[in-house]
């Protein structure tokens, strides 16, 4: 064997994309059936679970699943009836297979949802079914959190239990602080304001929120942000006055982590910023949270104070850009098995 060849394993490889959730509908049942699983997982809430369950029970479960199957019903995809997340998630798994089948014959990619369907548990039945002896568990979100990429690996043990064999298992690292995504926000939002007419004031990155009591439990997830923001201005040349990191997605009473997305988009407005773009680097593909809250929600806030043009940034999505990280994170991970 010469210095340079890698050794390579026998038997397939599995690789499963996995993103936060969608419901299968809009209506006031199938919202409450996504509602119901999202909100009862500890990783999410972690409240007291007594508690916790008279609130979700007989008040959140109640009154949101009207609301948010409202947000959703204007952002739907009604072409295929499914969320955008989920018609964005499928293109990137499908577009990721035709990547790796040129890197290695034995690969194979799916994608499931955290909450919702298709579920982990059935796409990993599906991938030990075609004889995948080792799969890549990649969670879509470029920032580790608890809540989010924690949960994943939960629910992915969880559906491995009852398997007599059970395929050995990675796990994505984060990738908040990788050039190639770096890069690719950094080309994208490039990209989108060169087709404006006008130039922003100041670009606000948009961010999901979280209590700040998680992270002072040692959540490293605003550490991940940060840099991620620090990195991106670094790459744009652009200071903090420029580039603001804001935190979206506030749920319940408790403190979130500041400075909220709604509130400084008022507080711009009021200032006398007239135009601002919003980037949201921490979500894979487009979502009820970038689409209806950002794109719709946040923008009236900033006009009705007093702005006057609000760009929201696309997700880097399937584009080729996003599909590129994608591809070098896989690649990344895959290294001694193919």
């Amino acid at each position: 064997m010469s210095p340079t060849t890698v050794a390579t394993t026998g038997g397939r490889i599995g690789v499963l994309l996995v993103n936060l959730g969608t419901p299968d509908a809009t209506g006031y049942f199938a919202m409450r059936r996504y509602l119901k699983e999202f909100l009862s997982d500890r990783r999410v809430i972690e409240e007291n679970r007594f508690k916790w369950w008279l609130v979700l029970n007989l008040i959140v479960l109640t009154v949101r699943p009207g609301r948010k199957g409202r947000d959703y019903d204007k952002i739907w995809n009604k072409q295929r009836n499914e969320s955008p997340l989920k018609t964005v998630t499928r293109s990137q798994s499908d577009k990721l297979e035709e990547m790796l089948d040129k890197v290695d014959k034995r690969l194979r990619v799916d994608w499931a949802m955290r909450y919702g369907n298709p579920s982990i548990r059935s796409r990993l039945e599906a991938l030990a079914a075609q004889d995948c002896e080792r799969i890549l568990i990649v969670p879509l979100y470029p920032q580790y959190a608890a809540a989010t990429t924690a949960t994943v690996c939960d629910e992915t043990f969880r559906a491995l239990t009852p398997m007599r064999f059970q395929p050995t298992l990675r796990v994505a690292a984060p990738y908040y602080a990788e050039p190639a995504y770096i890069d690719a926000l950094a080309g994208s939002l490039n990209a989108e304001l060169a087709k404006l007419s006008l130039k922003p004031e100041v670009i606000v990155a948009s961010f999901h929120g979280m209590p700040e009591d998680y992270v002072a439990k040692g959540d490293p997830y605003y550490k991940h942000c940060t840099e991620t923001t620090a990195l991106l201005r670094k790459k744009l040349k652009l200071d903090d006055e420029r580039l603001i990191m804001t935190f979206q997605s506030r749920f319940g009473p408790a403190e979130w982590l500041k400075p909220y997305t709604d509130a400084t988009m008022k507080a711009l407005a009021e200032r006398g910023v007239k135009n601002i773009a919003v980037i949201m680097p921490g979500f894979a593909a487009d979502c009820l949270e970038t689409l209806e809250e950002i794109a719709m929600e946040n923008a009236e806030i900033f006009k009705h104070a007093g702005g006057e043009n609000f760009v929201a940034i696309p997700c880097l999505n399937d584009s080729e850009r996003g599909m590129a990280v994608i591809r070098d994170v896989v690649l990344r991970e895959l290294k001694g098995w193919i």
